[in-house]
């Protein structure tokens, strides 16, 4: 374990999937076809907390909705990739741009989509609910499920570890 936190030191970007890690992967469909998530409010707290802190929040989802798009903006994320195809593709390209190393890099993924970057990134990390081929490749298995604080749980590590968690900045949106 005190590997996995020492990797942590390096982290300054986190890079999400949406569907089954930031929503339980459940997904309703209204009728003029708008598929609705679930957003848990305390991972949504840490993502905007760690944007204040200079921190890059990324997204790369194969799935796409005008309310995940808002949900993502209202949190003051930028880098949001949805619809993606070739989630690999995306974030080899984002590294490059950002000029970002993998150690750099805290990704977390729940499913088969999410493979080949969990192998690149240098802290891949998965929710307690993800498919068993991401368990074995993550370095750390949230005790929480998708859509139930494992965003926040990974966040609030990585700011501990760095002497960045419940400063002053800490007490508000």
């Amino acid at each position: 374990m005190s590997n996995y936190k020492e990797k942590l030191l390096k982290v300054n970007t986190f890079v999400f999937d949406y569907d089954g890690v930031l929503s339980d992967g459940y997904v309703l469909i209204t009728s003029d076809g708008d598929a609705l998530r679930t957003a848990n409010v305390k991972d949504g707290y840490a993502m905007q907390l760690a944007i204040k802190k200079n921190y890059r929040i990324v997204i790369i989802s194969g799935g796409y909705s005008e309310s995940m798009k808002r949900r993502l903006e209202s949190l003051k994320i930028t880098d949001i990739f949805l619809a993606v195809d070739k989630k690999i593709d995306v974030y080899n390209q984002y590294l490059e741009t950002h000029k970002l190393l993998p150690e750099n890099i805290l990704y977390m993924g729940d499913d088969i989509p999410d493979y080949e970057i969990m192998l690149n990134a240098g802290v891949p990390t998965c929710p307690a609910d993800a498919v068993e081929e991401i368990k074995r490749v993550a370095t750390y298995i949230s005790h929480q499920p998708g859509g139930h604080g494992c965003v926040r749980d990974v966040i609030e590590q990585v700011l501990k570890v760095q002497g960045k968690w419940m400063n002053d900045d800490a007490y508000h949106w």
